[in-house]
């Protein structure tokens, strides 16, 4: 290690000249830096129901469903009816929009004297205009179950317009064209927008409106606590540079791959910006501890004594990033865990090999550069240190009971945990965004699509009885209003006809109904050119996890017991994703925790050739993530796509102290043989850049609590926690663990 330290001085220049002229270049990619909120794309394709989910998308015009809500007194107005007409006809030819449909476009079926007439309900040329007609179509529509509650709210004082956006389209483009036009219209009627693609767009805003805003406010957050801490120049500049520079490298990487920034990823600097300047702490801190008249002598010394640890708390860190590949759903959460890992890299290149040039080259150029604060005049060693060293060697028991109440009382917490996968608990309350939602779900059997696919062939009587069937079986949940597909049009038809509202047992006379319905604007969103595939479009309403896993459990049952190689049926949908979702999470949790323990209990064992202190490293994380885990279910935080990373992150991140604390033991252990004293000077030693470290951290993670969005938020927030609990049971559980170890003799310098 001494001749790797002499290496990084003796090419210092190089090494500052290479960061350089990388940061230069990965800065200048970030100008093509894009956001991506679509969760949909982020689905893997070898799931079946992500697959069935995209596969509608392309063969029946889409899958991603907007819509917009307008409000009124009375909506059976001639100048509401305009204005619906107004929006109906700019939605049209919006490019990137597959279909629209209102209630002045929307189908109707009505028996005449001749037989039956297929045509609109009502005329977009000349709509009504006196009140009768306007009451005459009041009743009219009130009278059918296919627009009560489906086009139309049941009060009568909201409309709907529906519509879909083209599979290839560029969704928050077209989001934010929509939203332009209508808000260009000025129009008096209240609106409101809602669905997976005006969704994705707002979030696409938070996600930009977050980055402007709350990096320099982490910036600002760590550099106050660092000049508090170091109170020198250098003390602050040089862990916020190197982070910063991770953070450049990083996404230069990202958009060079072909990533962009998502949700997840979006907060990839604020993560490295906390973590990334923690290494340079250490190096810091390391430095700071051995003064020398030599200053390229102190360098080295400090190098060799800081390096290994510094190296084993980056790659444990990477490994709880890197966790997230193995179990995560969505392909954005293993996209974040591959790229905050590499960053985390970066920032331990960066902290090892520029750090100690950057400091060499300044103090060859600047005589100004001196050493550093004493350690032992520190009021952080006085006040906080020392009295934590007399506690543990005095109480070591009581210390050791405490923790032990916290941990039982979080176990009885982990099992109040709940999970969630709606999107619009992304949004704060009063977000308009989370209030449209809600209007849809009041109104409008909510915004979630329901698909189910119909393999056959779509003329038999048998395959259009079987999705009657089906669409009376779902509509026996309470969450679906309203199914929509080509059964209920021949139904319909066949009802108009004089037959009844049933689909025809002769499959010639069904022909003949079908023959009328050629052509309609709504055929290819229902059936297939081919007419091999048919689909039953529906809503479901609520949001709740325990609804949609209900839902989708008694649906997955009916397809199992009535699916034949007749009619081959499967069941997709926002619903069925959330379920995944929702099952991925916890499985996801587990595996990437699991994987992660195992992992960093033996690198850590392996670097100290000793199993006992990797497992005294990892207990005191293991307890803070049990403790975590607990907060969240006392406090009713959910598990949700942000919140699922914390435990790994935490353990990854939270390890560092206990590696930093067992690295000190070891070489003090080494120097005296004496444990208790080694426990004490590694306190004195390693302590100040714990604590400085997990408050520079945590600080950096809070300030998420300012972001837009709500999992975001509880992020922040957990991180923290879990950067206080691991701190402090690096500095608290582990001495304690160790102390009462060594008094039964259990300890042994090796």
């Amino acid at each position: 290690m001494e001749r790797f330290a002499q290496k990084i001085l003796k090419f210092k220049w190089i090494i500052i000249l290479i960061v350089l002229v990388l940061t230069i270049f990965f800065g200048y990619q970030t100008k093509f830096l894009t956001i991506n909120s679509d969760i949909i794309s982020s689905l893997p394709d070898d799931d079946p129901v992500a697959s069935l989910y995209k596969k509608i998308g392309t063969q029946f015009g889409g899958n991603d469903m907007g819509m917009i809500v307008l409000e009124s007194d009375d909506i059976f107005k001639t100048e509401i009816l305009f204005h619906v007409k107004q929006i109906t006809d700019s939605l049209k030819i919006t490019p990137g929009v597959s279909s629209v449909t209102s209630l002045t476009n929307i189908l109707d079926i009505k028996s005449t004297v001749d037989g039956i007439e297929i045509g609109k309900l009502v005329d977009e040329y000349n709509l009504p205009d006196k009140q009768p007609q306007l009451d005459s179509l009041k009743k009219y529509v009130f009278s059918k179950e296919m627009y009560k509650g489906v086009i139309i709210s049941e009060d009568g004082t909201a409309t709907i317009i529906l519509f879909t956006l083209l599979p290839d389209a560029d969704k928050q483009a077209v989001a934010k064209d929509i939203k332009n036009k209508i808000e260009k219209l000025n129009l008096s009627e209240k609106f409101y927008f809602g669905g997976l693609p005006l969704m994705m767009n707002d979030i696409s805003d938070l996600i930009k409106s977050d980055v402007v805003w709350l990096l320099p406010i982490v910036f600002a957050v760590i550099a106050i606590i660092l000049l508090m801490s170091f109170k020198s120049l250098i003390g602050v500049l040089l862990p916020l540079l190197t982070a910063g520079i991770a953070v450049i490298w990083t996404i230069g990487i990202m958009i060079i791959t072909g990533n962009e920034l998502t949700i997840i990823s979006n907060i990839i600097p604020v993560v490295l910006l906390a973590v990334g300047s923690a290494y340079t702490i250490h190096v810091l801190n390391s430095i700071n501890h051995y003064m020398l008249k030599d200053k390229k002598q102190a360098l080295i010394k400090a190098l060799v004594y800081v390096a290994i640890p510094v190296i084993m708390a980056a790659a444990t860190t990477a490994i709880g990033f890197i966790s997230f590949v193995f179990g995560a759903y969505l392909t954005m959460i293993k996209d974040f865990g591959i790229f905050t890992a590499i960053g985390t890299l970066v920032a331990l290149l960066l902290s090892i090999f520029f750090v100690p040039a950057l400091i060499s080259a300044l103090s060859i150029n600047n005589k100004e550069i001196k050493d550093y604060p004493k350690e032992k005049q520190t009021i952080l060693s006085q006040v906080i240190l020392k009295p934590l060293v007399n506690l543990l060697f005095k109480h070591p028991k009581y210390t050791l009971t405490t923790w032990s109440i916290f941990l039982l009382l979080s176990i009885g917490g982990t099992f109040l945990i709940k999970t969630s996968v709606n999107m619009a608990d992304y949004f704060k309350k009063d977000n308009p965004t989370r209030i449209s939602e809600e209007v849809m779900q009041k109104n409008f059997g909510g915004s979630l699509p329901v698909f189910v696919s119909f393999k056959g062939d779509m003329q038999s009587p048998e395959v259009l009885k079987m999705m009657i069937k089906t669409e009376h079986f779902m509509k026996e949940d309470p969450n679906i209003a309203v199914t929509q597909s080509v059964a209920d049009l021949v139904e319909q038809m066949n009802d108009a006809m004089g037959e009844g509202k049933s689909i025809p047992d002769d499959r010639a006379k069904i022909e003949q109904l079908w023959f009328l319905l050629d052509g309609q604007e709504v055929m290819p969103q229902l059936v297939s050119e081919g007419l091999d595939i048919g689909i039953i479009q529906s809503k479901f309403a609520s949001v709740e996890g325990k609804e949609i896993e209900t839902f989708t459990a008694k649906m997955n049952k009916f397809i199992q017991e009535n699916s034949n190689e007749t009619c081959k049926i499967e069941l997709t949908g926002m619903p069925s994703v959330y379920v995944k979702l929702n099952n991925s999470l916890i499985k996801s949790q587990f595996s990437s925790l699991l994987l992660a323990i195992i992992m960093v209990l033996l690198i850590v064992g392996a670097m100290f050739r000793s199993i006992s202190k990797g497992v005294y490293a990892t207990i005191p994380i293991i307890a803070t993530v049990i403790i975590l885990f607990g907060f969240m279910g006392i406090t009713g935080i959910p598990l949700d796509i942000a919140t699922v990373l914390v435990g790994s992150i935490a353990l990854g991140i939270g390890i560092d102290y206990s590696i930093h604390f067992i690295s000190g033991f070891n070489f003090h252990l080494k120097e005296n043989g004496d444990a208790d004293e080694a426990i004490e000077k590694t306190i004195m030693s390693s302590g100040k850049a714990v604590i400085i470290n997990v408050i520079s951290v945590a600080a950096g993670f809070l300030v998420l609590l300012f972001s837009q969005i709500v999992p975001l938020q509880n992020f922040g927030l957990l991180v923290a926690i879990s950067m206080f609990g691991s701190g402090l049971g690096a500095l608290t559980l582990l001495p304690v663990i160790l102390i009462l170890a060594n008094r039964k003799g259990k300890i042994i310098a090796n």
